[in-house]
């Protein structure tokens, strides 16, 4: 994509012009149908240099915005009042530390990797235990528990999880509905398993 003397100008691509009467190449590109955001980034629509300094003209980022929203979004300061996950109220629900929890960050970090390190020694442990099938690896591998469970342990691991990612104790949040019913799948499937006693 070849850039000329004006800024923007893709000069390269095929395309013409998107304005309803014009038969120009389309150089220029302008914000699309669908913005930037989660599923990737947005469309553009293409104009020639004529039209896109007519769209540019009338295009207002801050339609449909209050007087205070736009306030907001024109502070220096915009982007760095989202809230962090590890601070929010729901942080550590999911088994992720929670940067309140410790006074020193690098607690929090080295907390994350023990994490990891014991889930990785678990996931070890299984491949080599030949007692257990591989539904039953992964329900163990769900409830966070090792080939050592006995029925006692799997019972109260399941009802800390249950009250941890039922929205009945998330305020409301439903967001750990599908985590929820890995765990409960996870359980049923293990309290009927021979091999834990």
């Amino acid at each position: 994509m070849a850039q000329s003397r004006f800024h923007g100008r893709h000069e390269a691509e095929a395309r013409q012009c998107e304005h309803p009467t014009c038969r120009e190449a389309g150089e220029f590109r302008a914000p699309g149908y669908r913005p930037n955001g989660f599923d990737g980034p947005g469309e553009w629509r293409w104009f020639c240099l004529d039209h896109v300094r007519e769209f540019n003209a009338g295009y207002d980022w801050f339609e449909g915005m209050s007087a205070d929203e736009i306030l907001d979004a024109q502070s220096p300061a915009s982007g760095w009042r989202t809230e962090s996950p590890s601070f929010g109220p729901r942080a550590g629900v999911d088994g992720m530390p929670r940067w309140a929890d410790f006074d020193d960050p690098l607690d929090a970090i080295s907390a994350r990797a023990n994490g990891i390190r014991s889930r990785a020694q678990r996931e070890a442990a299984m491949a080599m235990d030949a007692r257990f099938s591989k539904d039953e690896a992964e329900a163990l591998e769900t409830m966070g528990l090792g080939s050592d469970t006995d029925r006692a342990r799997l019972r109260r691991r399941y009802s800390e999880l249950v009250r941890r990612y039922h929205p009945d104790r998330n305020g409301g949040d439903r967001s750990y509905e599908t985590r929820l019913g890995k765990v409960v799948d996870a359980y049923q499937l293990l309290r009927k398993s021979a091999v834990i006693s």
